[in-house]
């Protein structure tokens, strides 16, 4: 930090820098596990002034999805632009250790390299969580630590040391969804949500501890609107604010039966809002967009309201451009998630969900993290599914196996519960949706069609151990067996129980 400091007066810190012609600060506010339960999405139930203030100084995205349902594929594609998929980034906490790096192609740079070209200070507070190798000081201006899960993790930087006559793009990461993990969560919760009040989507049973996990996100969303404010605060006593343009979102959706990990909406709709506090504003203040939005396209928007130009071979677009045609359709990835090895893609509309499950002898509901954690809400729907208290709907997602392909009609499914995609009255659609995501598999050579290299799968075997039934582990047990266990075996909790 003294570093830093000392790096900002040797440029010229400026306590009141001009404007006039000054490009802008870009500010990401980078929530983890958020769905877009807020306010200005239309729930009333919680109270998010501080998030509704920054709707009001800009525009709401209403059919924001991300590239992947998980955090660190997620991360990797807004990154970089590109779908990790294209990169062989897809796999969930790849590049953990030396044997299993993945490294860029030299010519591919991460949207922090191509503003810091550009002359900008970009910082990170908080983990990256990126499946490739990297030197962070390449990309971040910013001391970091070493985090065994999620890799490269910045340091703290205070608005005093950003406030320089440089323009910053910088990444605030706030827990999100993952506000219920902290010490004395309900302590901080000023206002509980009603629990009453609760109505959960029809997938799920009408349980206590199935409404309490629900209504804990909404909690959670409340203690993040608090930091929000505080933020903002900030940024305006560092007289920051009048020059910077914010863009508010999540990684993925909330942490819940068939959101998280899943293509379902619940896993990959995200909350974005992009607000601009310059006075010569060019984006619109109060204003509700209903265009398709990519994650990937939170990175190059951003180059773009810095008038920096965009890297050709980015896959994100400009949302910003009126002189192209918005998306038609947004294309999201799953894979390997942490031990559990599974692939599925899908093609969103705004009309229709195309889903392709490529391991159908896999149940969805499959072990994963969640399983091993023993997390309430998982073991309590295992239990009612058991005891036949699960109604047909409910129950759907506990099938041993799963069909092929999935279409639904989101203007009257938004929940994606009826398949059509055996209904003989769509079978043009579903034709069609199958053909986007077969021409889109060959023309970016998804990674996802090969099998993952032993160095990834051992890394992953070496973290779980036994949790990991897959029968591609197999080979590597047989190959590993001889081996003292500590030498395969990581000590789990060196990765899963430290400090974030």
């Amino acid at each position: 930090m003294g570093l830093l400091i000392m790096a900002c007066i040797l440029v010229g810190c400026k306590e009141s820098p001009n404007l006039e012609n000054a490009p802008p600060n870009i500010l990401w506010i980078y929530l983890e596990d958020t769905s877009p339960l807020l306010n200005s999405y239309g729930n009333t139930l919680v109270q998010t002034p501080n998030i509704d203030k920054l709707a009001d100084q800009g525009t709401v995205y209403s059919n924001a999805f991300m590239p992947a349902p998980v955090c660190s594929a997620s991360r990797s594609s807004i990154i970089t632009g590109l779908m990790s998929t294209t990169t062989g980034t897809h796999n969930h906490h790849s590049s953990r250790t030396p044997e299993s790096a993945i490294l860029l192609p030299q010519h591919i740079k991460t949207i922090p390299e191509v503003f810091r070209m550009a002359g900008y200070f970009t910082f990170n507070n908080g983990k990256d969580d990126y499946n490739f190798e990297y030197n962070r000081k390449d990309l971040y201006n910013q001391e970091y630590s070493q985090h065994p899960l999620y890799g490269k993790k910045g340091e703290q930087l205070e608005f005093s040391v950003i406030a320089g006559s440089q323009p910053f793009f910088g990444q605030i990461q706030l827990a999100g969804g993952k506000e219920i993990f902290s010490p004395n969560f309900k302590s901080k919760v000023k206002t509980p949500i009603d629990r009453s009040k609760i109505e959960l989507p029809p997938y799920l049973p009408n349980h206590p501890k199935i409404i309490e996990e629900y209504a804990n996100h909404l909690d959670a969303i409340q203690i993040t609107d608090e930091k929000v404010g505080a933020l903002m605060k900030e940024l305006s006593s560092h007289e920051l604010l009048d020059n910077t343009i914010v863009f508010f979102f999540s990684d993925h959706g909330m942490r819940l039966i068939r959101h998280k990990q899943f293509l379902y909406d619940g896993g990959l709709h995200v909350p974005l809002i992009i607000a601009d506090f310059r006075k010569e504003k060019a984006i619109l203040q109060g204003f509700v967009n209903d265009d398709l939005v990519s994650g990937l396209d939170l990175g190059t928007s951003a180059l773009a309201l810095a008038n920096i130009p965009i890297p050709d071979y980015m896959e994100g677009r400009n949302i910003f451009d009126d002189s192209i045609a918005s998306r038609t359709f947004v294309i999201s990835t799953r894979d390997r998630c942490d031990f559990t090895i599974d692939r599925i893609r899908s093609v969103r509309s705004k009309e229709f969900k195309y889903i392709r499950n490529f391991m159908t002898d896999r149940p969805y509901m499959q072990p994963t993290y969640m399983d091993v954690d023993e997390v309430e809400f998982v073991t309590t729907m295992k239990q009612l599914y058991v005891d036949g208290k699960l109604n047909p709907v409910q129950s759907q997602f506990f099938s041993k196996e799963r069909p092929a392909e999935e279409l639904y009609y989101l203007k009257k499914d938004p929940f994606e519960i009826n398949n059509l995609a055996e209904d003989p009255n769509y079978v043009e659609t579903r034709t069609k949706y199958a053909s986007i995501l077969q021409e889109w598999t060959i023309a970016t050579d998804d990674q996802g069609q090969y099998p993952e290299n032993k160095e990834g799968l051992k890394l992953m075997l070496g973290i779980w151990g036994d949790h990991a039934i897959n029968p591609e582990y197999e080979s590597l047990r047989e190959e590993f067996r001889d081996l003292p266990g500590s030498q395969l075996y990581l000590k789990r909790q060196q990765y899963l129980k430290v400090e974030d």
